[in-house]
């Protein structure tokens, strides 16, 4: 997920919470996707570095195939946009997201999984020109996937190239500070585009993490960036709401 980087558009959610908040409940055998993101449940939660102010994320499901993820700041919730995700048969796929008043359709022009050292690599048929983000049900080992497309600002028609690097890891146990004793998938992703560059630049790294996502919990559990520069943060608090 790119809350603040994918190409300098994302950050998050055109949905107020409101309701009863609960807390999250655990998953007892995580085996897809959805066990560990908790995208189609009306998720939400808080993560945080060690000297700084909270963000916050929520899943917006609108189907058993279709659900929107916002990130943002939680002292001024919610933001101008969110992700736009679908499910289709063993994929999770990006379709684009919404921000700056307009939306951003992510069209791939070529696709493929490898397994976890990149090698082994085979095309992925296109579903539309959407990216293929995550296989649904969770592999038990580590895969990788590779994208390279464009962006459309639809407001405008401005066109940005982009690629995509992501290798997904098998399922391990993992902790952080208030969460002992967890079940997590981790995606390490390298983003590179060339947003706010002239027509046709080419493209340069902008964004490489490493991020847990915790089982019955959800996204944000654990977040290592190393480019732009270095940042550490941590899942705190997580939760339903209604």
């Amino acid at each position: 997920m790119k809350f603040f980087s994918r190409a300098a558009a994302v950050c998050a959610s055109v949905l107020a919470l409101g309701g009863v908040l609960v807390p999250a409940a655990d998953a007892a055998t995580p085996s897809t996707y959805g066990d560990f993101s908790m995208m189609f449940k009306q998720s939400a939660g808080q993560f945080k570095p060690s000297d700084g102010s909270a963000f916050q994320w929520t899943w917006a499901p609108k189907s058993a195939t279709e659900s929107w993820v916002a990130w943002g700041d939680p002292k001024t919730w919610p933001p101008a946009g969110s992700e736009h995700f679908l499910r289709a048969g063993d994929w999770v796929l990006l379709d684009g997201w919404s921000g700056n008043g307009t939306y951003y359709s992510q069209r791939v022009t070529s696709e493929s999984s490898c397994d976890g050292a990149g090698a082994n690599c085979a095309a992925i048929p296109s579903d539309g020109g959407r990216q293929h983000y995550v296989r649904w049900n969770v592999p038990t080992s580590n895969y990788r996937l590779k994208a390279v497309g464009t962006i459309t600002e639809q407001s405008s028609g401005k066109v940005i190239d982009f690629s995509h690097t992501q290798t997904w890891g098998a399922p391990h146990a993992c902790h952080n500070a208030r969460h002992p004793a967890q079940t997590c998938i981790t995606q390490s992703e390298a983003w590179a585009d060339n947003n706010g560059l002239p027509t046709g630049s080419p493209i340069r790294e902008t964004l490489r993490r490493d991020i847990q996502i915790a089982a019955g919990l959800g996204v944000a559990f654990t977040i290592d960036q190393q480019v732009p520069s270095p940042w550490h943060a941590e899942g705190t608090d997580y939760w339903m709401w209604t």
